[in-house]
């Protein structure tokens, strides 16, 4: 063995297996793994420090080409007169992932995503417009309605020639993507759902003022909702629930709630507030493309979020068979606290569901 009996005692309970060359007198590197210097003799160090620096430079070399292949680019394409920003990663020769994000943020709430699964994985994520970087209309002169956001992000599809995509879905994402769904199903390889509704059981006490604002749009109904506009609030959707609020960056609710203080913004806001209201009575018929079609889904749910309680998630078991389900002790947006462990199920997912899929057809 190299070096002494302790150092032997030291590698055994790690697995590590070092070998000992019969002429040389080497320290040979076993599996690829190289022993801690500190457990080696002064006279092991002289054959392995030029192998070490061999494998140091090997690795730097490995990890520049995987920093390079894992960038997320920053993008703006015009659609109907509109400038919406979207963010990019990995090769578009892969299959696609559309990931539309939710209130009150932007494509930024998946810029650590990004990079996690570029490597296999084509992904791309807009802005609506009137979040993020997007342009922002005032509401006068642009139709504020998931309907319209739904119009966009599928002639944005279009015009990055997406023919073919898995949905990952978030929030205001959810009413969003289940449209694009419902009218081009043969486009959908698959869903990634991550608190995004589509229940009347996901509906709790939180929506008590809004149902009030959709029954009637008058201004001491809106009242109450403007509370959800403010830094106080934004702040909230990002810490409640969560486990360690101190691995939550600040960047967050900040950077959200400066787009959201700019001139017009939250008019807009209120309009969407009020569109929500059109999204369940959709509920039926998104529930049918679940049933008739059977997309591949995969469910990574914050089960403390009290926008959307994991009370929403579970009625997904009714009308899905190929269903991959997990709740996460987190809050409303999950990938801030549980990023890493969302990224492997997403990936683990994937690769399963979506290289080998054909294309979806109704069941019979």
């Amino acid at each position: 063995m190299c070096g002494d009996a302790t150092a032997r005692e030291r590698y055994q309970p790690t697995g590590v297996r070092i070998g000992l060359g019969a002429q040389a007198k080497k320290c040979q590197v076993i599996d690829g793994v190289l022993p801690p210097w500190r457990s080696l003799t002064t006279n092991h160090l002289q054959y392995l420090r030029p192998l070490h620096f061999g494998f140091s430079v090997a690795r730097r070399h490995a990890m520049a080409k995987q920093k390079q292949r894992m960038a997320v680019t920053h993008k703006t394409v015009n659609i109907d007169g509109l400038d919406i920003f979207y963010r990019e990663a990995g090769s578009p020769a892969n299959p696609t992932v559309l990931l539309l994000h939710g209130f009150p943020t932007s494509s930024q709430m998946f810029r650590n995503l990004m990079p996690e699964l570029a490597n296999g994985y084509h992904l791309v994520a807009p802005d609506y417009p009137g979040f993020g970087e997007s342009s922002s209309p005032p509401v006068h002169q642009f139709e504020y309605t998931f309907d319209n956001l739904a119009n966009v992000v599928e002639k944005f599809t279009q015009a990055l020639k997406l023919e073919r995509y898995s949905l990952y879905v978030m929030d205001y994402g959810a009413p969003v993507g289940y449209r694009l769904a419902v009218r081009n199903p043969e486009r959908v390889q698959a869903l990634i759902v991550q608190n995004g509704n589509a229940y009347e059981e996901g509906l709790r006490d939180f929506w008590i003022p809004f149902r009030a604002y959709w029954k009637d749009r008058s201004e001491q109904n809106a009242e109450p909702l403007k509370n959800f506009l403010t830094y106080e609030a934004t702040k909230s959707q990002y810490t409640s629930g969560v486990r360690n609020v101190e691995v939550i960056s600040p960047d967050t609710w900040t950077a959200d709630q400066y787009r959201m203080d700019r001139p017009g913004n939250k008019e807009i806001q209120l309009q969407l507030f009020y569109s929500y209201g059109s999204n369940p009575p959709l509920y039926r018929e998104w529930q049918a493309y679940f049933r008739n079609y059977q997309p591949p889904t995969l469910i990574v749910w914050g089960k403390n979020d009290p926008i959307f309680p994991a009370e929403g998630a579970e009625p997904y078991k009714r009308d899905l068979k190929n269903l991959e389900f997990h709740l996460l002790d987190t809050g409303h947006f999950a990938l801030e606290e549980d990023g890493g462990e969302i990224a492997r199920y997403i990936k683990n997912f994937l690769d399963k569901q979506v290289k080998k899929s054909a294309r979806l057809s109704p069941a019979a």
